[in-house]
């Protein structure tokens, strides 16, 4: 099973540095480069999560070995990031002070992207060096409010934000956030316990623009969740073990990621997952070039690689993620393997016009919102 990167969670790390003054960090532009040894030094090293990348029975990693006998860089792939707050508080201490970070690539989710890009602690890229990505970036994630244009990082995965369901057990649909509120599901309905996470879709739910939504907006959506956890509505906060509860039975409606959901489905049919009629969140998590990397060029070369669609549509195959490449869609349906080929249709994989029209992407919470948020947030929550 492929975990979701988005439910691991470890908030307090990132609240003590933002609550001791870590802007105070800011690396200007002039400070982020060390020099580059790509040309002579052909290795990369990179950092990403678990089960984030194709596999073969022998334990090898096809598109990253092609890759290799393609550009004769040598990559050292490491499965190091367990949690965005974690691996936040174990870098931070060498970028603050402008030391190597001992890695030339990273995959963080864009939420935390954000505390990267407005700390200065990650590179621009050479837009030279990535054609692929001009080319073939899907448009809806090209330019995230913390990052425009994408200067800074580009997705190497993406995923929807929105709820999961047993359509047995329950006896009707769901369609939007609003129905999980319904008396019958009083103590069987799960949210994430993580802010970043929980916040999006239930701004979306009372109709907010979470592109630019305001404290009011997100004050008004934490005090509904309040009220139900009085009446005891929400069963608990969760983490990636919501699963565990849908599938169980413990929970019948859920917060849940696109990317379990194939697999969820998979394992019991009667488990669907919907983007809600007001709306569902759109995520990416991202390749970028962490301040002092030693080989910043083949770290581009290795992300432009990726954009190559029939690249991208064996990464997409493996992790079943949605796909930043929309050409890969075409790769995979053109594939002689009738079960591959399938996956072109899986709008969770490739959504469709009508679902992307109903997919928003989060702003992120500024370093003054968040120490309020996270006072109210870990009240309702519990964390």
């Amino acid at each position: 099973m492929t975990f979701t990167r988005r439910a691991l969670l470890g908030t307090a790390s990132l609240l003590g540095l933002s609550a001791c003054g870590i802007p105070a960090a800011y690396v200007p532009e002039e400070r982020r480069a060390a020099a580059d040894r790509s040309e002579r030094d052909k290795t990369l090293n990179f950092s990403n999560w678990t089960q984030y990348i194709d596999t073969d029975d022998k334990g090898g990693r096809p598109t990253l070995d092609a890759f290799t006998e393609d550009a004769g860089i040598e990559v050292t792939y490491t499965e190091d990031i367990n949690d965005n707050d974690e691996f936040f508080g174990k870098i931070s201490p060498v970028l603050a002070q402008g030391g190597d970070p001992g890695r030339d690539l990273m995959v963080v989710s864009d939420w935390m992207a954000g505390r990267y890009v407005a700390l200065g602690w990650v590179q621009q890229f050479d837009a030279e060096n990535l054609p692929n990505v001009a080319k073939y970036l899907d448009p809806q994630l090209a330019s995230p409010a913390f990052d425009p244009g994408r200067r800074h990082s580009v997705p190497w995965q993406s995923g929807i934000t929105g709820i999961a369901y047993n359509r047995k057990a329950l006896g009707r649909e769901i369609r939007s956030t609003a129905d999980l509120w319904a008396p019958d599901l009083k103590g069987r309905v799960t949210l994430f316990a993580g802010m970043d996470e929980a916040l999006g879709l239930l701004m979306l739910a009372q109709g907010a623009d979470i592109a630019k939504f305001t404290a009011d907006d997100a004050e008004k959506a934490m005090a509904q969740v309040q009220k139900l956890v009085d009446t005891r509505h929400i069963r608990r906060f969760t983490g990636n073990d919501y699963t565990s509860d849908l599938a169980s039975g413990a929970a019948i409606a859920c917060q849940a990621y696109s990317g379990d959901a194939i697999q969820l489905k998979a394992e019991n049919p009667d488990i669907e997952f919907v983007v809600p009629e007001e709306g569902g969140e759109l995520w990416a998590e991202s390749l970028m070039v962490p301040n002092r990397a030693a080989h910043k060029q083949n770290a581009e070369l290795l992300i432009d690689y990726y954009y190559r669609p029939e690249v991208a549509a064996e990464l997409a195959a493996a992790v079943q993620y949605i796909c930043p490449v929309p050409a890969a869609r075409d790769v995979l349906a053109g594939s002689s393997d009738a079960e591959t080929a399938a996956l072109a249709e899986e709008p969770l994989m490739f959504p469709t016009d009508e679902m992307r029209a109903r997919l928003h992407s989060m702003r992120d919470v500024t370093a003054a919102e968040r120490p309020d948020f996270h006072r109210i947030w870990g009240k309702v929550a519990g964390v």
